[in-house]
């Protein structure tokens, strides 16, 4: 029952962490009290829950609240992928990812990308994601592989192989355009 008590206390810290880092990267918040409109965050928040649930056991409620995330809010994050405190999902409609999915915290995904695997095989199938990454609309990154800390991936890009940090990649599939030096401080090249 402790460990539950936690992890729920956990859920509560995350969602704070998500919302800060809302308000800090969606440029199209202007009250705080447009996230409960906010598809992205609403459905990262459902995730919250069904994952704490799925940690515990409680399967039947995790998928439940993934089935209820899915058909209102057209989002697909599995309960059992493992996403840090402080992710933004902007726009969310679209979006898939995957059961062994990691996220790291920092990392802005925007609409219409999809974190899958390339084959159908037990075990870890999904891409790893680092740190302070952004993810551009309609990029689907394949496979287990990683992508490390402070990478930009283009919009639609299709990733099949790693990528080292502080790299950019663009294009089907997707190469190398740039090294970069320090975590991104503007987004518009993606947008």
């Amino acid at each position: 029952m402790r460990n539950f008590i936690n992890d729920l206390k956990d859920v509560f810290r995350a969602i704070k962490k998500d919302k800060e880092e809302y308000l800090k990267k969606d440029p199209s918040i202007e009250f705080k009290w447009q996230l409960i409109f906010h598809v992205g965050f609403l459905s990262l928040k459902l995730y919250r829950w069904s994952h704490l649930l799925y940690k515990h056991n409680m399967k039947f409620l995790a998928y439940l609240l993934h089935f209820v995330s899915r058909v209102l809010f057209a989002v697909d994050i599995n309960p059992s992928a493992e996403i840090e405190p402080g992710v933004v999902i902007d726009h969310g409609i679209g979006t898939v990812i995957g059961s062994t999915v990691t996220i790291g915290t920092g990392t802005l995904i925007y609409h219409g990308v999809t974190l899958g695997s390339r084959n159908i095989q037990k075990g870890k199938r999904h891409p790893d994601i680092g740190r302070n990454v952004l993810i551009g609309s309609g990029a689907k990154i394949l496979g287990a592989i990683k992508i490390g800390d402070g990478a930009q991936i283009g919009a639609n890009s299709v990733v099949l192989h790693d990528v080292a940090p502080y790299t950019k990649v663009v294009g089907i599939p997707a190469k190398k355009v740039e090294q970069l030096t320090e975590i991104y401080e503007h987004i518009e090249w993606i947008i």
